[in-house]
């Protein structure tokens, strides 16, 4: 009797667990979709249009132990951290940066420009080269040689 008992308590805990395994919400696979260019690119120099052309509707794919797609965005052991930064913190503080040489560059109204709403923005850290910015579940966005990338969710 007591094994039954037990056996029923435990039964919908572990009909739980996959549910509670799954994957992130970053996980799968993402399209470059549009570049524009950098709010701290140098407005008197037009960033090299080479690597936008070549990364224009390529998909990287976030992985559990992987992410593949085109250089520099593949990484063979990623470590991935979901971290809230705010506004002058995403894109590797370019946005601080600017405020530091500006006072009048506003990090949360350069954020907004590029479409990001609120105090935090949630950001994927790999542990490899490229941080992603969340727009919203499906749309990302990353900083790369003075363009600001979006990538949608497929």
């Amino acid at each position: 009797m007591k094994i039954t008992a037990i056996v029923c308590f435990l039964a919908p805990l572990g009909m739980a667990l996959p549910a509670a395994a799954a994957d992130p919400f970053y996980v799968g696979s993402w399209t470059f979709t549009t570049a524009t260019v950098a709010p701290w690119a140098d407005p008197h120099r037009k960033p090299d249009d080479t690597e936008r052309t070549r990364l224009m509707g390529k998909a990287v794919v976030f992985k559990a132990r992987e992410i593949s797609g085109p250089r520099p965005f593949a990484c063979a052991k990623p470590q991935y951290k979901v971290t809230d930064y705010a506004p002058d913190m995403i894109f590797q503080g370019a946005f601080d940066e600017m405020q530091h040489a500006d006072k009048k560059a506003d990090p949360k109204a350069l954020a907004a420009s590029l479409g990001f709403t609120g105090a935090r923005i949630r950001t994927l850290e790999t542990g490899c080269e490229i941080d992603v910015h969340f727009v919203d579940d499906t749309t990302a966005e990353v900083g790369l040689n003075n363009y600001v990338y979006t990538l949608k969710k497929l």
